[in-house]
């Protein structure tokens, strides 16, 4: 994917305010602090369009994000162990659920998880939740250079079977190296051609 343009649109927490385009969406979803805006900038070869930080729960909002003007991505709030007041993270979890069940621009959902860690209750929740919804889902492994190339193909194993999966399933991917951007796009690309 050739990225010609890559701009924010708007922030919303309710429908009324999501961009009233037709464009097909790709979400992005994954446990605080899993690497989600650092996946996005670097898959747009943007170093700064989705802001990163090593803090859990900065992304607090439904972030909207034109990309070529002819797809749309959607940054979502992570789950898990953000610090944020549990008042805060209660209503995170309405709004993200409104968003995945009710818009129809929806395509999928590109799920990021740490390669350095076996998926968790809330990461199954959350995989069941896509499921039972009929949403599709990429899996993405994140921040694999952070391993060795022995411990990446272990890893991606033990996840793989942790989740009933093969390992080709799974995408190895690295925001440093750039190792596994083809993957993801090919991935995007294929789910914005389906039809929900």
């Amino acid at each position: 994917m050739i990225i010609k343009s890559a701009e924010f649109v708007t922030s919303a927490v309710k429908p009324s305010q999501y961009p009233p385009w037709n464009l097909p969406e790709i979400a992005f979803a994954g446990r605080s602090n899993v690497g989600k805006s650092s996946l996005i900038n670097a898959i747009l070869n943007r170093r700064h369009l989705v802001k990163t930080s090593s803090t859990p729960g900065r992304t607090q909002l439904i972030n909207f994000f034109s990309i070529n003007d002819d797809m749309g991505f959607v940054d979502i709030p992570g789950y898990g162990y953000a610090k944020v007041p549990a008042s805060v993270k209660k209503n995170w979890g309405a709004m993200i659920e409104t968003y995945l069940s009710t818009r129809k621009n929806l395509k999928g959902v590109v799920l990021i998880l740490d390669l350095r860690r076996t998926p968790g209750p809330e990461d199954m929740t959350f995989m069941d939740w896509l499921s039972h919804y009929n949403i599709p889902f990429i899996r993405v492994l994140t921040k694999a250079d952070k391993l060795s190339k022995a411990q990446q193909v272990k890893q991606q194993a033990i996840i793989a079977d942790a989740l009933h999966l093969e390992k080709n399933d799974l995408i190895l991917f690295s925001a440093k190296s750039g190792a596994g951007k083809k993957p993801v796009w090919d991935a995007i690309e294929k789910l914005t051609r389906c039809i929900n």
